[in-house]
């Protein structure tokens, strides 16, 4: 069977016979075999997902089937979906079943989606690697040598190597725009709020999105259209209408855009001479289109990343608290009392990553630092986003690298955290800011790597975002 580049394209076959849901699933399911040096699942619904498929299938024949009809998707492991294993990569939560769907989960179920399978990620969605994972690494598919970014690696792989068609990943700090660029992807974070995070597991409550994985903007933006909005299960999430995301992709407003980038990262070191070279040429067939393109300065770019670990970490010391060995999950056998059941079950069931994270959560929420560091990086993170939508004021995006660079090798960052977190230096911006952001596709490097290009817009600006997007990888 051949592989589709749009699930447009499936929809058609479909309807017309040439194929049927549970062919297709059945070939998602051979390379899912064929490539399983990848470990990007975690569990496959091997039988569950044909017989999806089947009562799909007579629900096409009989005109009563959902939207998302023959979509095959594949959900990281920190999205819970119902009577199935949920455990955030890690050992802290063995044996642990979901006993609802997330909302997202649901509101792909009500449209006739078929989830494949849970797939890899950096242990509870920490990491740039996907070699957090207490499964061990997820290998990229372009190059079996390197690391597909992270934390979202197995759901960007999935796509990549056609075990499915649409991933659902979370993005806290890029971990779903990373990956994207890492493995040649399209890859959305929402504005905050967007979608409901009802069902997700937490890491930094503030910062988490779901977001979307594909192998085009178009598919993308009906997977959005159906999971985004209201939901009385989570008070975080935003009241305000979701419009047809797949209609605003040919639909344009007639004026050209107004497109900014900033100078400070233009001017960053650490960027990939390649990556450079590959946005500045695209920024010139922006401007060939006829929209304009500005180099701005936005002093604050130093600060971005500082901001959100200090911030991120303390969420997630707060979030993971409630992984004691008491009520769900690991519990160590070797205690002799209360205290070291809470320690030796926490010390045994996270991983190396996952502790150092909440260490230094719990270091900046300290009395003794609460206000040098926390509450500092609070107003920090407040003067951010207002300097960041201030430049929305005049433009309709920002353009940034997603990465400093292209996939790395497995086990080079390993040994040094600091340069680990410096592979979230570009994308940390939206999730501080709360704005969408998406990652799409902008060449390869001479090593044959994917190169990705981030667009930055306001609050809720997804449809111009996509339609934009959609445009670009058109432009030549």
């Amino acid at each position: 069977m051949k592989t589709y580049a749009t699930f447009r394209e499936i929809q058609h076959d479909l309807q017309h016979g040439t194929i049927t849901c549970q062919q297709l699933v059945q070939h998602h399911l051979d390379n899912i075999r064929k490539k399983a040096h990848l470990n990007a699942f975690l569990s496959v619904f091997e039988k569950e997902a044909l017989d999806r498929a089947a009562v799909v299938d007579k629900k096409i024949k009989e005109g009563k089937a959902g939207k998302l009809a023959g979509l095959v998707v594949g959900l990281k492991d920190v999205l819970a979906y119902q009577d199935h294993p949920l455990q955030a990569s890690s050992r802290v939560l063995d044996g642990f079943i979901s006993q609802f769907n997330a909302t997202a989960v649901q509101r792909l179920l009500d449209e006739d989606a078929i989830i494949i399978g849970r797939q890899n990620c950096d242990e509870f969605a920490m990491g740039s690697s996907n070699e957090n994972s207490a499964f061990g690494p997820v290998l990229n598919d372009a190059d079996n040598t390197r690391v597909p970014g992270g934390s979202s690696g197995g759901s960007a792989v999935a796509v990549q190597a056609d075990m499915c068609q649409i991933s659902l990943g979370s993005d806290t700090g890029g971990s779903v725009r990373q990956p994207a660029a890492f493995c040649g992807l399209v890859g959305l974070k929402p504005t905050y709020s967007r979608i409901s995070r009802f069902g997700l597991i937490a890491y930094g409550s503030s910062f988490d999105c779901i977001g979307i994985f594909g192998k085009s903007v178009e598919d993308v933006a009906l997977v959005l259209e159906i999971i985004a909005g209201a939901d009385e299960a989570d008070s975080t999430v935003s009241r305000k209408p979701v419009p047809s995301y797949t209609s605003a992709l040919t639909q344009s407003n007639g004026k050209p855009y107004k497109v900014a980038y900033i100078r400070e990262i233009d001017s960053s070191e650490g960027l990939q001479p390649e990556i450079r070279d590959a946005i500045k040429t695209k920024l010139e067939q922006i401007k060939a289109a006829g929209h304009s393109v500005d180099v701005i300065d936005f002093p604050l770019q130093e600060y971005v990343l500082p901001t959100y670990y200090i911030l991120a970490t303390a969420e997630a010391s707060s979030n993971l608290s409630r992984y004691d060995g008491v009520r769900y999950g690991y519990r160590s056998k070797n205690v002799t009392d209360l205290s070291s059941l809470y320690k030796k079950s926490r010390s045994e069931g996270f991983g190396k990553e996952v502790q150092r994270r909440i260490l230094l959560g719990t270091f900046v929420l300290s009395a003794s630092y609460y206000d040098a560091y926390y509450t500092k990086a609070q107003k920090v993170r407040r003067i951010i986003r207002e300097k960041t939508k201030e430049i929305f004021k005049q433009y309709d995006f920002i353009v940034m690298p997603i990465t400093p660079t292209t996939a790395f090798k497995l086990g080079e960052h390993t040994d040094n955290p600091l340069e680990m977190y410096l592979a979230d230096l570009f994308s940390v911006q939206a999730n501080v800011a709360g704005v969408p952001a998406i990652a799409v596709p902008c060449g390869q490097d001479n090593q044959g790597l994917p190169i990705g290009l981030q667009l930055v817009a306001d609050d809720f600006e997804e449809s111009k975002l996509l339609h934009f997007s959609n445009a670009l990888l058109t432009m030549n």
